[in-house]
């Protein structure tokens, strides 16, 4: 899903401004804790949970009916910083090249409409700089696919201008694939055994084509209302159909930002900016913060399910937050939530 950059940017109503006014001498900040009840009342989620990490240990809450700590959720497209983490692992193995064209690895998939598998490289897919079109706007993300009938969509259209940053989730289904025909295994086993496993995250999972969630868990909601606990991964594939939870997501962005999980040179290229001219670097993007602090990390939609990880950039301070609907409402919210979170407090 597009990274929220363009709504840190946008007018927030002014109490929310008052709640995010870090820099400034404009008085303490709220804890966070006291503003995770602006994602119901501002919003349409009926519940919401926070679970904060830090060097002095961690910090959970929660608001609303039938959510707890240990929920599996849908995390959406948080899916790709784990894909993009898998990619990053292989380069650094030199069982591919970053420079490689997608037609190296998937010879004859991308062509048609103007799109050219020889003219886009695999860094280009990660960075969200390939011009390939997104086939979720065609899906509306209800619809399950195939990766291959997903890429087919999206050759149904033209490509926008190639190295200009414009997020598509055909970008992140072609690298599972091109995961799978590196190894000959799929983007989820490579993903199992080189991180969840690694990092004994017990609670997060690649469900394939099983539509119910793991124990426990509460329910998700759609904006209408509407359950929709049970879901079909397949409208996501490798751009989103992680599960996971709270505590996994903590501890996954802490170590691959503090290192654990690729060589530094990787690292750095991970959070390299400068293809997408700053929107973007490889399955993780920035947000600077009113105070000056710039946090890394990703977030994910997907029907009944809105989640956010951010984490600064050694990966000691970690929070990831959602609701238990589609979307939140008020877009001034979670830059509010991490600036509570990450700038400085006054005395």
């Amino acid at each position: 899903m597009p990274p929220l950059r363009s709504l840190l940017a946008m007018p927030v109503a002014m109490a929310l401004l008052c709640l995010a006014a870090t820099g400034s001498q404009a008085g303490p900040i709220p804890p966070t804790d006291a503003l995770l009840p602006l994602l119901l009342t501002r919003g349409t989620a009926p519940a919401a949970a926070l679970l904060a990490r830090e060097e002095a240990g961690t910090r959970y809450a929660g608001t609303g009916p039938d959510i707890s700590r240990d929920d599996h959720f849908r995390a959406g497209s948080i899916t790709k910083t784990f894909l993009a983490t898998v990619v990053l692992q292989l380069s650094a193995e030199h069982r591919l090249s970053l420079s490689d064209t997608v037609e190296t690895h998937l010879p004859g998939l991308v062509r048609g409409s103007g799109n050219d598998g020889r003219a886009l490289t695999l860094r280009s897919l990660l960075t969200h700089t390939s011009g390939l079109y997104d086939f979720t706007r065609d899906t509306g993300g209800t619809l399950p696919v195939t990766p291959r009938q997903a890429v087919r969509i999206a050759l149904t259209h033209p490509p926008a201008d190639r190295g200009r940053f414009s997020y598509s989730n055909t970008n992140y289904v072609l690298l599972g694939l091109v995961v799978e025909q590196v190894t000959g295994r799929s983007y989820a086993v490579e993903a199992e055994r080189r991180v969840i496993a690694p990092l004994g995250l017990t609670g997060t999972s690649f469900p394939g084509s099983r539509t119910s969630l793991p124990m426990p868990h509460g329910r998700a909601y759609d904006t209408d209302g509407s359950d929709v606990t049970a879901l079909d991964p397949r409208v996501a594939g490798a751009a989103g159909e992680l599960v996971t939870t709270l505590a996994d997501l903590n501890r996954f962005y802490a170590a691959l930002l503090g290192g654990e999980l690729l060589p530094p040179r990787q690292l750095r290229e991970m959070l390299d900016t400068r293809a997408a001219h700053g929107s973007y670097g490889m399955g993780l993007f920035p947000a600077r913060l009113p105070c000056g602090v710039t946090v890394w990390g990703h977030n994910g939609r997907i029907s009944g399910s809105y989640a956010r990880t951010a984490a600064t950039v050694d990966g000691r301070r970690v929070l990831t937050f959602r609701v238990n609907t589609t979307t939140t409402a008020d877009p001034g919210i979670e830059p509010a939530l991490l600036a509570a979170e990450f700038c400085p407090r006054t005395p």
